[in-house]
């Protein structure tokens, strides 16, 4: 497969109003794409346009307000994103949210609502807007996993179920669609510094003064810039990589991983020792899905 090429295309980008999400869009105006930007944030999103408009007044870009845990709404934010662009160059699904304690200490809704924005709308976009991939030669895909779609601790039941099933979902669609001449790419992040944690719900069941142990724990491992993190997964694409693994906080456990697929959880413990609830996971950027803070 030849290399992606970004000028004169059109990329979708969900989660584009901070963290990974809008680096990427700056990144993708640099390298001369036209935009379609999606969030549930009105003024940053506003703020991230008015940015690379200023930098690069020739980008034509297009926003949309969704909360993706609304099913409905991001059918039809899908349906008015391909009637407008019937051919697509690059979609990326990278919006995302954060809960944080055990299985046990929250609710079903709570799980579900991580599973819905995490998941079901990355399966929802990417079902409404694969013919438009498919209509444009040389298209690309990418999904933003996780380094807990690598590895499974304590405290991430319902951020691991929903990222592990975005990796899964992301390498099946990477094998059917090799003849369709589209590339498909999982990333999985390691600890950016976006405000996932800061932002993340706590779980009904989760005592206040453990989760923010966790969580000022979990936040000193976020230490990548989402700027690195954009350029990094720009690259991977440009290169049609299959799989991005982002800094040394996602290789190294995907490493360990693979050498203790079914112990490493022991050496996690020993590394961290996180007390019982984990704080939301380093990675990602914040939703313009959910329903929850942004």
């Amino acid at each position: 497969m030849r290399d992606y090429v970004f000028p004169g295309g059109t990329a979708v980008v969900t989660g584009a109003a901070s963290g990974i999400g809008e680096a990427l869009a700056h990144g993708l105006a640099r390298r001369g794409a036209h935009l379609v930007l999606l969030d549930r944030d009105a003024d940053r999103l506003d703020a991230v346009v008015a940015a690379i408009r200023t930098a690069h007044p020739d980008r034509r870009i297009e926003t949309h307000l969704v909360d993706l845990a609304d099913a409905d709404a991001t059918d039809r934010v899908a349906a008015a994103v391909r009637a407008a662009h019937p051919r697509i160059r690059l979609l990326v699904n990278n919006a995302g949210v954060a809960l944080g304690g055990r299985f046990d200490q929250v609710t079903l809704d709570e799980f579900l609502w991580v599973v819905d924005i995490n998941f079901r709308a990355v399966v929802r976009l990417t079902h409404a807007l694969l013919p438009a991939l498919k209509a444009e030669p040389g298209a690309h895909l990418v999904n933003i996993s996780s380094l807990f779609g690598l590895i499974a601790p304590a405290g991430q039941a319902a951020y691991s179920a929903s990222k592990f099933a975005v990796r899964g979902f992301t390498e099946a669609l990477r094998h059917e669609l090799v003849d369709d001449g589209v590339g498909v790419t999982s990333v999985h992040p390691g600890g950016i510094r976006t405000r996932i944690a800061a932002s993340a719900r706590v779980g009904s069941g989760v005592p206040v003064a453990e989760y923010e142990a966790g969580r000022k724990q979990f936040e000193k491992l976020l230490s990548i810039d989402p700027a690195k993190a954009a350029e990094v997964i720009l690259r991977g694409v440009e290169r049609r990589r299959g799989r991005v693994l982002i800094g040394w906080s996602a290789k190294l456990p995907d490493l360990l991983a693979r050498l203790a697929p079914a112990s490493y959880g022991k050496v996690l413990a020993l590394g961290m020792r996180p007390p019982r609830a984990a704080a939301p996971a380093p990675t990602g950027a914040v939703t313009t899905g959910s329903g929850g803070p942004a």
